[in-house]
């Protein structure tokens, strides 16, 4: 029979490339359009920047995108946030951000994607998370006191964070999350950047205000359940009171 399944493996590794690729340049035009296209001053567009490098994402296309989303040029963004609300299977909250051009194509889908969960209407879960400005970094050399960091740099909390939870910190540095307000989220990015740290996310986040119990088959069940929201092409960022 040969080997079928190696390129059937190799197409959908390709596939999801693919679609990583899209949801960064989608990323980076949405960071052009909220905070302008120079990365000096719009920490989001440089954490988005970074992973595209990552990617290896062409410096054309990378362009391209500051472009649109600045609405430089003949070809402007027209893409609108929709937020989805609900449930994943086992009653785990769930907030679904969404950049679309088409918001009546979108949204059947979503509906489509949470047939074995609940969607909600707006503001049906919200009030179960805190709205936070959430930025994630690293530090390449030596260690540091991360509290006093955090005082430092103006967040309200931090919490060390390494590979496993974040691909995009290297294995064998310091990596942190740091929580602010959302008004903060800029200036702890730049207090950050400006003293050495590499910063891999800068975004306006939720984070759960508590977690259902789950057992091993109902996480299992769960987790494929936000994998496969994850995946649509729309998807910006998928929240959920999961740890």
């Amino acid at each position: 029979m040969g080997r079928q399944w190696l390129h059937a493996k190799r197409q959908v590794a390709s596939l999801k490339k693919t679609q990583a690729t899209g949801k960064i340049v989608r990323e980076i035009m949405v960071a052009a359009r909220m905070g302008g296209g120079d990365p000096a001053m719009n920490a989001h567009l440089e954490a988005a920047l970074e992973k595209a490098r990552k990617e290896n994402v062409s410096k054309d296309v990378i362009e391209r995108a500051i472009k649109k989303g600045c609405g430089v040029g003949d070809e402007k963004m027209v893409m609108d946030l929709v937020v989805f609300e609900g449930y994943a299977p086992h009653k785990v909250p769930v907030i679904v951000e969404v950049y679309t051009d088409n918001p009546n194509r979108t949204a059947p889908e979503m509906r489509v994607l949470f047939r074995k969960g609940i969607l909600g209407t707006t503001g049906s879960n919200r009030f179960l998370f805190d709205q936070v400005g959430l930025v994630e970094g690293y530090l390449s050399d030596g260690k540091v006191d991360l509290e006093e960091v955090a005082i430092m740099a103006n967040a309200n909390e931090v919490f060390p964070l390494d590979h496993e939870q974040n691909n995009d910190i290297p294995e064998g540095v310091q990596g942190a999350r740091f929580v602010t307000d959302r008004a903060g989220t800029a200036v702890v990015s730049k207090w950050l950047l400006d003293n050495g740290w590499k910063v891999v996310t800068s975004e306006l986040g939720y984070i759960p205000k508590s977690y259902p119990k789950l057992t091993e088959e109902q996480l299992m069940e769960v987790g494929e359940f936000l994998q496969a929201i994850e995946d649509h092409d729309d998807v910006h960022r998928v929240w959920a009171a999961v740890k």
